[in-house]
């Protein structure tokens, strides 16, 4: 038995690999082809792009709703000023915000990979399929490629832990010191990148109270001054629109069938590894002592929680999959190496006794069933072009029909029901009718009031609104739409565009006493309403 599962361990090992190599090479085609289209891809990235235009022109986004042009962010500031840099030397564009999005997940993977082949015996072979299983993850590549600011804080959160991992163990004070600076600024600029990184940041802080409780207040109270002191300078600064605008905003309503649904997707894509990195959690804490990584793996699946809110989803698991991929590398590291110890000198050490024999005959068996766990979480997860060159034909060997927008399939679709509106690649045919609506937009001679930035900025008009905000903030009462009604019952806009209708419900009724659809135009698979005034002549 021994001598089958060591022959067999290396082919199964590389069919994992490449299998997960599919999905990287996946990965880097979806973000080529999003690099290259200059419109919003996923709504709202238009207005990722606005808050870092804005940025580079010194200002803050966040701003006062109830005035025109009725905009502001509800997102932290950091993703966009690193991105600010490159408004100043081409201008307002897509791309390098898709371009960051797309690093941030790579160098995620990286840190994943690193810490698996560090803590986890230096097995390249595990350390390779923990940080490819984090890009194969439908959630990942479906997010990380856009603009969009959820990756980045991901990013921050994964380098964190990494870095703080085994700090304490380090005995040179100088050295440690560093380490501590460089870990908790990570935490910092995962913070200042989204606010669910308070995740990692309890994490961080519950790992350092239980190795090291003194520590951990000392270090943690400089921490909360540097933090405290930047929010409270952005709201000074922003005139407290800083706390209503990324903070009350964000409290949305909760809907408890959304949360049970997303978290029954995620087990049913990440099952396969989501068990390893369990039990690795529950060894560490009934035979061992909690690691960084299981106390991350807890916060991040209690974060999760709330993608149940309204305007939430599948993001929300991304630091909760970045610890699983971790902790799932080194429970495979652990058993390849049967490093598995249960002492016997604690209350249960006489029914713990037969697990320290089954060890070794476990290291056999593990040669076949870890590369097995790495083989069906690929294809868990599939996910693939079907009508681009190639992946057609790889669709048709495996007898595979699209199940979601332009000729995509995606098992998270196929699990959620309809659920992947996003991953699809982008066709000339998009881009052709997202220079149409532009046109629109640049000969209408007022404003325009746009469900989507893009076009607005590319016409070299005025962005008026972020829809989503609005609605965030009409839903608890915090939204004076009189002042934008008022411009819609005027027809002050030449033109109103909606894909979504994510307005609030007064907006959209005012919208519809005063203009009509006149041109429906399908764009990267959605209807774009164009409406005009109606003619009030014959009244």
């Amino acid at each position: 038995m021994k001598r089958i599962s060591q022959t067999l361990h290396p082919v199964l090992m590389l069919s994992a690999i490449g299998l997960l190599l599919f999905y990287l090479v996946v990965y880097l085609v979806f973000a080529l082809n999003l690099i290259q289209f200059p419109f919003d891809y996923d709504q709202g990235e238009g207005f990722e792009l606005v808050d870092t235009i804005l940025f580079s022109q010194g200002e803050f986004p966040y701003k006062d709703t109830n005035i025109y042009p009725f905009y502001s962010s509800n997102y932290p500031p950091l993703f966009h000023v690193i991105a600010a840099p490159f408004v100043w030397l081409f201008g307002p564009a897509y791309w390098y915000g898709r371009l960051l999005g797309t690093l941030a997940g790579l160098v995620a993977a990286s840190a994943i990979g690193y810490a698996v082949y560090r803590d986890g015996g230096r097995q390249w072979g595990i350390a390779l399929l923990s940080g490819l299983a984090f890009l194969a993850s439908n959630t990942i590549y479906h997010i990380a490629p856009l603009f969009r600011q959820h990756l980045s804080m991901v990013m921050f959160e994964t380098l964190a832990v990494v870095v703080l991992a085994n700090v304490n163990e380090i005995q040179d004070q100088r050295t440690r010191r560093r380490v501590l600076f460089t870990g908790l600024a990570f935490v910092l600029a995962a913070g200042y990148t989204k606010q669910l990184a308070i995740a990692t940041a309890v994490a961080v802080f519950v790992f350092l109270f239980i190795r090291q409780p003194r520590r951990s207040i000392v270090w943690g109270i400089g921490f909360a001054l540097v933090g405290g002191a930047i929010f409270v300078w952005m709201n000074v600064a922003t005139n407290g629109q800083w706390w209503l605008q990324s903070i009350t905003a964000n409290v949305n309503p909760f809907i408890p069938d959304q949360a049970v649904g997303l978290f029954r997707l995620w087990f049913s894509l990440h099952g396969f590894l989501i068990v390893p990195a369990a039990l690795y959690v529950l060894y560490e804490l009934y035979f061992t002592r909690l690691s960084i990584y299981s106390i991350w793996f807890v916060a991040g699946i209690g974060v999760s929680i709330l993608s149940g809110k309204w305007g939430a989803g599948d993001s929300y698991f991304s630091t909760s999959i970045a610890a699983l991929c971790l902790l799932s590398g080194l429970f495979a590291a652990k058993t390849l190496r049967g490093e598995w110890r249960f002492p016997t000198t604690n209350l249960y050490g006489r029914w713990l006794r037969p697990l320290g024999r089954v060890v070794k005959p476990l290291t056999g068996v593990g040669l076949v069933i870890v590369p097995l766990l790495y083989l069906g979480y690929g294809r868990a997860v599939l996910h693939l072009p079907t009508d681009a060159p190639v992946f057609s034909t790889i669709a048709d060997v495996l007898q595979i029909e699209p199940n979601a927008l332009n000729g995509f399939y995606d098992s998270a679709g196929r699990i959620a029901g309809g659920y992947a509106d996003i991953g699809h690649l982008t066709t000339p045919a998009d881009i052709e009718a997202g220079w149409r609506i532009v046109e629109l937009v640049r000969a209408a001679d007022k404003p325009v009031l746009s469900e989507e930035a893009a076009f607005n900025l590319l016409a070299g008009k005025d962005v008026i609104t972020n829809p989503t905000q609005l609605l965030n903030l009409d839903q608890q009462g915090l939204f004076d739409s009189s002042a934008l009604i008022a411009m819609i019952e005027a027809q002050d806009f030449g033109l109103v565009i909606m894909r979504a209708q994510f307005y609030p419900v007064d907006v959209l009724q005012a919208i519809a006493r005063n203009y009509e659809v006149s041109e429906t135009i399908p764009m990267n698979g959605f209807e774009y309403l164009i409406f005009t005034p109606i003619d009030r002549t014959e009244d």
